[in-house]
């Protein structure tokens, strides 16, 4: 099932940086969280979703080092507390922090199908491992949720080209219909910010398997490229694509994708025909 191949491609991208003692921990904590939020984010809403006595509602989940926030609403204290509890099943969990709203008139006119909130989840845990895999997104506080293929994207970015850039992946996935990019802009602490990530990235020392493993990833989640006929090989953080594309656009739309890979430190897209 392509959610179940998301949540495993995103939790599995905790990962595979081996950095010097201390300084690892530090360029990495961050990262892995909100990787591990991710996949228990997903982990809740398919249980939702399954849940014949929770699907028919909306509810909302965001996770944060271990606690889960859920909102929306349903129509007894029952179901919020089953909510409670689903949540608390999920493993890493370790508190939640229930704001859902109980109305014995909530409308179930229209419930949402098992399938579209399967989708959302799928989508969301996608777009969230795209930001994280691009190094150009990965250190910025984006929140996504997905609702029948419109994705919203909140929290902060610190400029202008890194908000729209987040905005560029989320559209660019397979699946996603529209976006909502209300990232604010936080320059305050850019330049420092900047540093840093640049400071961490030099510490890292990321395998060229999972820098293969991402950018194909990529390739797949995108809607403008077909990566059945894309290979992808890695050394020493070089990028070599073979295969064949449809077009000179989505032969640099490959590259500009694979360049953006964290780790990366060249690609050579010389093998990547265009066909006639």
């Amino acid at each position: 099932m392509p959610f179940l191949r998301t949540l495993m491609l995103a939790g599995g991208t905790a990962l595979l940086l081996s950095l010097t003692p201390l300084a690892s921990h530090a360029a990495t904590d961050g990262l892995t969280e909100q990787i591990e939020a991710a996949r228990q984010e997903g982990s809740i809403w398919t249980a939702f979703a399954l849940n014949r006595h929770l699907n028919p509602f909306r509810l909302d989940v965001a996770v944060e080092k271990g606690r889960a926030t859920l909102d929306g609403q349903v129509e007894s204290e029952v179901q919020k507390e089953l909510a409670e509890e689903v949540a608390l099943s999920v493993k890493g969990v370790e508190r939640v922090d229930n704001r859902i709203v109980v109305d014995a008139a909530t409308a179930e006119n229209e419930p949402p199908r098992l399938v579209q909130q399967l989708e959302d989840a799928s989508l969301a845990a996608t777009v969230k491992s795209k930001l994280l895999w691009n190094s150009n997104t990965r250190g910025l506080d984006i929140q996504v949720k997905s609702q029948n293929g419109a994705i919203t994207l909140s929290g902060h970015a610190q400029t202008p080209a890194a908000k729209e850039l987040a905005g560029q992946l989320a559209a660019n996935t397979d699946g996603v219909r529209e976006v909502f990019n209300h990232l604010s802009i936080s320059t305050a602490d850019s330049s420092s910010s900047e540093v840093q990530t640049a400071v961490e990235e030099a510490r890292e020392d990321i395998s060229d398997s999972w820098i293969t493993s991402k950018v194909k990833a990529s390739f797949l989640y995108s809607r403008n490229l077909d990566a059945l006929n894309i290979s992808v090989d890695t050394e020493d953080g070089l990028v070599r694509l073979r295969g064949s594309v449809l077009s000179s656009a989505e032969k640099r739309l490959a590259v500009e994708i694979a360049r953006n890979i964290r780790g990366v430190r060249g690609v050579d897209a010389d093998a990547l025909r265009i066909s006639s």
